[in-house]
């Protein structure tokens, strides 16, 4: 299974698509983490003696899927981290919301802080004490039944972004109890997936992009 959601890999890049549910990055709960994983499965792969590196440019929330950046030198984990805060990377999300949303492609506007006590972003559509602009571009790709896919292109890379953003606009992604009121998934896990990622390598300077397959969950089967 970890081979198999290996996207692109080679000296300095690992490029996986990740399952909703698991951790980017190990916390307070001690539970596995995408670094921790993968870090053992190349000392057993690779035969490594000693300690692996791997470094994380970016996170994806733990109940989302999809594409994921890791670092295998310390170098690629410099230089990728630069082309995310200068905004150089290219990151296309797809969402599921439950129900028939009919709407021309659209861009948000938001100003969005996050509540540390809460860990929830809160959202307003005019500035507030300590908010930061958030902006993302929206389009419906597709309407089965009552589920709506959507196209979604960060501006900006704000905490919850696009869970909060879409929520505050009545278009909360299908299982985010954390942002509506509706009933979870039984696995936990929301209908959020790091579709697309186009970046420069970050040594070798070419053009690398990847599409991260959906999960084998039924809401994302009927968009295959």
């Amino acid at each position: 299974m970890l081979k198999k959601n290996i996207l692109f890999e080679d000296n300095h890049l690992l490029i996986i698509n990740k399952q909703a549910g698991i951790l980017s990055q190990g916390d307070q709960t001690g539970d596995d983490s995408v670094i921790e994983i993968y870090k053992q499965y190349i000392k057993v792969r690779d035969k490594k003696p000693g300690n692996v590196f791997l470094g994380l440019p970016h996170r994806l929330d733990r109940p989302v899927s999809g594409a994921l950046v890791l670092c295998k030198t310390s170098k690629a984990l410099t230089r990728m981290t630069k082309q995310i805060k200068e905004r150089e990377i290219q990151k296309v999300y797809h969402a599921v919301i439950n129900e028939k949303i009919y709407s021309e492609p659209k861009r948000l506007v938001s100003y969005l802080k996050k509540d540390t006590r809460l860990n929830k972003a809160i959202v307003s559509d005019k500035p507030f004490k300590h908010a930061k602009e958030a902006v993302l571009s929206f389009e419906v790709i597709s309407i089965v039944d009552n589920f709506t896919l959507m196209e979604i292109h960060l501006e900006t890379g704000r905490p919850h972004q696009i869970r909060a953003q879409l929520a505050y606009h009545k278009m909360a992604i299908y299982g985010d109890t954390k942002y509506s009121n509706k009933k979870p998934l039984r696995d936990k896990t929301i209908a959020l997936h790091s579709r697309r990622v186009s970046l420069s390598h970050p040594v070798g300077g070419e053009r690398v992009e990847v599409t991260a397959p959906y999960p084998d969950k039924t809401w994302w089967q009927y968009f295959k």
